[in-house]
Formats: structure tokens, sequence, C-alpha cells
């Protein structure tokens, strides 16, 4: 039922669906559902184990949320109707779904494929800032995470100002903003010499015109990049989002869904969003005809990822998905930390440890919380990056990590409330020559070095 080949199908249902009103949709829809779900499938959180390896769990977390997305549908919030489908629909997307693609061009084309539990195979690492930056840095961070070595695909730096005017969303200034987001990160990649890597583009836009406007083979986003489209929280499109899916669909590119469930909102807790990740993995194939699905579930005070709380429900969604289907799924991380702190190292360097032994390809890495300009920088993503190659090279089990997990979170899980900001991109990286300063260089290697005494064997 991919949108790729029955996207009239879902756009229909979706002006014909059920009518509910939205604002009953989730307390009277959503969230009693998956409370009944999590009780007829014995879903249980165990904080003791951030790396749970309970395939039996994980599977049942399947059922759970293939029954959550059948049952509830995925409301569209301009038409206020339900888009529902059949559980054979979901049988056929499941089915005729690629378990890999080769994603960008020429001799810095990738391979993009379905990864298993404890697969020895290492993750595809996509580096992405996940934050705003000032436009005078905007080339120089791309250039700077461009040059990272274990990088199979960038998704650039977001704009809020082009040529010093505010960008509003679908409004001109939009269009000029993306179009520069877009040219700065190909001429970036040119200067690197990675023309043809895989680019998700482009984080700039908010708006369908924004995504439309920077489709261009010659200058723009190419057919060998991806493209986002992302869910409302929870269970919720719109017409502008749907816009994309088609657009994308009609014009050949990889259509990659982005989504972010909410623990202690409507996912309730970590078994909810757990399940409620699983499903928007099925969502993301079935609506939107997606390739793959980008997930950083959080925690809705913190808005970060990296506390056992959420590395449960990142690790049982990653088995539940790596054990039942064969699509393509990406963990994003959210630190509470900012750059150049030690916080921030062992935050992304357990996320990425926590995903990849657990089936997922890798996102990495959002610092604090994605929520402050300008601070994010490549080395904390190299960092996790390693940390995942090392994982799978060294084949090391859930349990070995779960052990490894423990012990760094108990050295910053009482910080994430009040978690240090950091440094910004240009006070920690030469801005003119998009490198790491000494001090920052430093902190790395003393923090890798700290893992490594932890039995991880990183491979340079």
């Amino acid at each position: 039922m991919s949108s790729a080949y029955r996207m009239w199908e879902i756009i229909e249902r979706g002006k014909t669906g059920q009518l509910f009103d939205e604002d009953e949709f989730l307390p009277r829809r959503f969230t009693p559902t998956l409370k009944k779900l999590i009780k007829k499938y014995e879903i249980r959180y165990d904080p003791e184990t951030p790396c749970p390896a309970d395939d039996a769990m994980a599977d049942r977390i399947w059922q759970a949320a293939w029954e959550l997305f059948r049952e509830v549908g995925y409301y569209n919030t301009d038409t206020h109707r339900i888009i529902q489908v059949s559980d054979e629909e979901i049988r056929e997307a499941l089915y005729t779904a690629q378990d890999q693609y080769r994603v960008g061009a020429g001799r810095d084309a990738r391979l993009f494929k379905h990864r298993q539990v404890e697969d020895t195979e290492p993750p595809f690492c996509i580096y992405s800032p996940d934050i705003t930056v000032d436009e005078k840095y905007h080339q120089s961070m791309c250039m700077a995470y461009l040059k990272e070595p274990l990088l199979d695909g960038l998704c650039g730096p977001i704009l809020e100002e082009t040529f010093g005017h505010l960008i509003e969303s679908a409004g001109p200034m939009e269009i000029s903003g993306c179009i520069q987001h877009i040219s700065n990160q190909k001429l970036a990649a040119r200067l690197v010499g990675r023309p043809g890597i895989f680019m998700v583009a482009v984080g700039t836009a908010e708006h369908d015109v924004g995504q439309i406007a920077v489709s261009n083979e010659q200058w723009g986003v190419q057919t060998t990049d991806a493209r986002l489209v992302g869910s409302l929280t929870e269970f919720k499109t719109a017409d502008t989002l749907l816009n994309r899916s088609m657009h994308y669909a009609q014009h050949g590119y990889y259509t990659g869904n982005l989504t972010g469930p909410i623990y202690g909102g409507w996912c309730l807790g970590s078994e909810g969003t757990a399940i409620t990740t699983v499903a928007y993995s099925i969502i993301g194939l079935v609506v939107h005809g997606a390739i793959f699905n980008q997930h950083f579930p959080f925690h809705l005070n913190y808005g970060s990822n990296t506390t056992r709380e959420l590395l449960w429900a990142i690790a049982m969604a990653g088995n539940a998905l790596s054990r039942n289907s064969k699509l393509l799924y990406t963990s994003n991380g959210f630190a509470n930390a900012g750059p150049m702190t030690e916080m921030l190292f062992r935050e992304t360097a357990v996320h990425a440890m926590v995903s990849t032994v657990c089936g997922w390809h890798l996102w990495e890495m959002a610092s604090t919380r994605n929520k402050y300009r300008n601070r994010a920088t490549p080395l904390e993503a190299r960092l996790g990056c390693e940390a995942g190659h090392a994982v799978a090279r060294q084949g090391l089990s859930r349990e070995q990590v779960n052990d490894i997990a423990l012990k760094l979170l108990s050295t910053y899980e009482d910080q994430a409330a009040d978690a240090p900001l950091g440094s910004e991109y240009h006070e920690c990286y030469d801005s003119a020559k998009a490198v790491p300063t000494p001090e920052h260089l430093d902190m790395y290697y003393r923090i890798k070095d700290e893992i490594a005494a932890l039995g991880v064997e990183f491979p340079f």
C-alpha cells in the first residue's frame, strides 16, 4: 500500500475516511488503544536493561505496533478524517518493500541496507548537527561534517536567515533560504572531494514550497539524495506533508519518514514509546512510500533520548523492526549536553552503541536537545559512529553493550535536567579551516580512551 504506487488511494482516504474531532483523536482513540495493547502484549520496561535482549517481547512489540496503526489509523488535520488500512495492505507493503538501496552517486555511492540484531556489518552513518546555525558558519559546518571519514550521508545544519533576512514559512525568504542551504551543502561536498555523497535535504524547509523549490538535478537536491516528510505528533499528518510525499514519489526521490514520539506524552512511558516508534516505520512505508524511517523518540521533560527510559525504547524498537521486517531505519540521537563537554561524548557513544547492536543505522548527533543555535560539531558524531562501527565489527552482544551502557550512564544520567550547554561551533572549531581546536580534540581522545578501556575496540 506504499504511496510510491498507491498514493492516490491514500490521498482519497484522507478526504473520505471517518470524520473525527482532532481534539478527541489522541485522548479518545490513540492513547486508550495504546494502553490496551501494552497490557494485551505484556510489554514491560526494565530500568536495569537499557539495552535489552528480550526477543520474545520484541516480537510482541511488533504485533502491538501493527495493531496500533491498523486500529487507530493516521489522522489528517486538514480534512479531520482518518486514513485507515487493512492487514492485507500492510502485508503487501512489507512484502514488496526493498531491503537495500544504492544511494549517492559515482565513487561516493553507498549501500544502505537492512541490519540484523547484533549484525557484524557496520551501520550506515548519517551525520547531522540537527540545529540552526548562523548564516556565516553554514558552509564551514557543512565542510567540517563532510570531512568525516565514516560519513555515509549528510543532513546539513538549518538556516534561520538568508542574506540577513529572517526566513518565514511558505514565503519567498523560505525559498531563498532553502536554495542557499542546498547550494552551500553541494559546494562544500565538491570542495572536500565528495561531490556525489548522499544527502538528506533540506532541513531549512518548513513548508512544502521550500522542499519543492530545491528539486533540481543540476544545482539542487538530486534523485540520488533523500527527502524527508515528517509526522505530526502523534499519528497525524496534513496536506502540506502529503504534498511532499506526492512530489518525492513523482520525481523519483528517496523518501524518508521523520518521527519523534514523545515519552511522557500521549505515548505514555517507555513501553508505549517503543510500540509507537515501530508503528511509525510501518506508517512511513504504507502512507508515505518511505524507503527509510528516521526516528528520534524523546523525553517530554528533557527533550533527549540518551537516558535509560529512552534507550530501552530505542533498543526494543530496533529489536522488533530488525527481527520482523526488512525495513531501513536510522536512530537519531538527542543529547542533553552541548559541544566540547565530556557528557556529550559519553551520551553519543551510549546512544550509538545501543542503537547499533539492536539493528539500527545511525543518525548522529543533536546536542543540547537541538534547541541552541550553533551548538553542534562533527566530533561528537565522529565518536558515536566510531563506537557503532566498533560494536558491529567486534561482534558485541546486547548483554555486553548493556554492561557498558550502565557504566557510562552512571557518569551522566543524574545531569540530564541541567546538562552543560558547552561551546558553540566557532569556539571549538576553526571555522575558516573547518577543523577542531586542539582542546576539543584532546577531550575527544580522552573520552575515546575511556570507552576503549570498557572493552570497545575502535577500528582506528
